[in-house]
């Protein structure tokens, strides 16, 4: 290879990896198809032929369209404990409060505040306790970025990870005790973005305490705001509840009736002071959602609750952790909820799988499909 070829290969290898990196962060999906197109044409040679834009194909779903609940909440994980960290500052966040906004989402909640001793906010009570001190107060940036779109922040309890470690939901008591009463005091009043609360644990039907936590925490929840709302995202013990097993099936999966009866138990327990439940979808196959969405429905209306569902964008049925799902299957959950007459569907979540700026290239081609399937602008 002479060197004036050697250079003009490396010249071009170089303007591709920089369309390829670059763009995700600044554009839409079908932008980022089509500047990659515009660098490096098929040839090899450089060009600016936007013939293969996406935009140019349209929408060919040979399926019924917006036959599904549209997601309008989704959790904002930045804690990141078992999923990567993207790492965004203010700017970053601010793009995709836009985005979120442009498919409808109104309610944005703070899956937790903390975890072990990663925190969120420089609460002076965990602090005191060896957490450690955060570099940006992300529950300000989230309330104020709800504030500049309208939408309702939810702010989700401190996890300690002792229930974790001992299946033991009671853990979790003592330390939101004192964090309920700091965050209210400290960004309740200052906010009107601020309407309502997640109590954060992770249950299933065998966790032991979990009425008598969700009571006392969900009760004090309501007493320091005047009464906001709050809400729990359990999970069902299905066939696909295999976390932390090396399992791809659970063979003490829970059956339909199994459910009904031991979740009547729990919501006859907290009904007074949970206003809704949002069970995560994605431990149950895809033929099961209609009979345990139904329950879950009646169950939700017998206790006066709001029946919400957690429409997982992450794909559980890979056994690599975690990824975005595949269109077709939260289309599938999405109408299913739809069917079943649910109140709402919330998602997690919106930035690591379904953003277009999303360090996961297929977050944003699952936004894209989305935004096809509800025919959104």
């Amino acid at each position: 290879m002479t060197d004036f070829n050697r250079r003009n290969f490396i010249k071009k290898a170089a303007l591709a990896a920089s369309a390829a990196v670059v763009t995700p962060a600044l554009l839409d999906g079908a932008e980022r198809t089509a500047n990659i197109n515009s660098v490096i044409g098929g040839n090899g040679t450089l060009t600016n032929d936007n013939s293969l834009s996406v935009r140019e194909f349209g929408n060919k779903l040979i399926v019924p369209t917006e036959n599904g609940i549209k997601i309008t909440g989704t959790f904002l994980d930045e804690i990141s404990h078992d999923i990567p960290h993207q790492n965004w500052g203010e700017k970053e966040w601010d793009r995709d409060f836009k985005y979120m906004k442009d498919i409808g989402i109104d309610t944005v909640i703070e899956i937790r505040s903390g975890y072990r001793k990663f925190i969120t906010w420089p609460s002076p009570y965990l602090l005191k306790k060896g957490c450690y001190m955060p570099s940006v107060d992300l529950v300000d940036m989230f309330l104020r970025l709800a504030e500049k779109y309208g939408m309702k922040y939810y702010f989700g309890l401190y996890d300690s990870g002792k229930y974790w470690d001992t299946g033991d939901m009671t853990w979790e008591i003592e330390d939101n005790k004192y964090v309920i009463d700091e965050i209210w005091k400290m960004y309740g009043t200052k906010y009107k973005s601020f309407q309502g609360w997640y109590i954060s644990g992770e249950i299933s039907r065998r966790t032991k305490g979990a009425i008598s936590a969700f009571h006392q925490m969900g009760k004090q929840c309501k007493d320091v705001s005047g009464g906001l709302p709050t809400f729990i995202s359990p999970w069902i013990d299905g066939k696909k509840a295999v976390m932390g097993t090396g399992k791809m099936t659970n063979d003490q999966a829970i059956s339909v009736q199994e459910h009904e009866k031991e979740w009547n138990e729990i919501f006859d327990g907290i009904h007074d002071v949970v206003d809704a439940c949002a069970f995560q979808d994605g431990h149950i196959d895809y033929d099961e959602l209609d009979a345990f969405f139904s329950v879950n429905k009646k169950l939700a209306d017998k206790y006066g609750m709001q029946c919400w569902t957690n429409a997982e964008s992450f794909d559980r049925d890979m056994p690599i952790n975690f990824l975005p799902i595949k269109f077709d299957k939260l289309r599938m959950k999405l109408e299913a909820a739809k069917r079943c007459n649910y109140d709402k569907a919330i998602t997690f979540e919106f930035s690591h799988f379904m953003s277009p700026q999303s360090a996961y290239l297929q977050a944003g081609h699952l936004y894209d499909r989305y935004k096809e399937y509800f025919n959104i602008k």
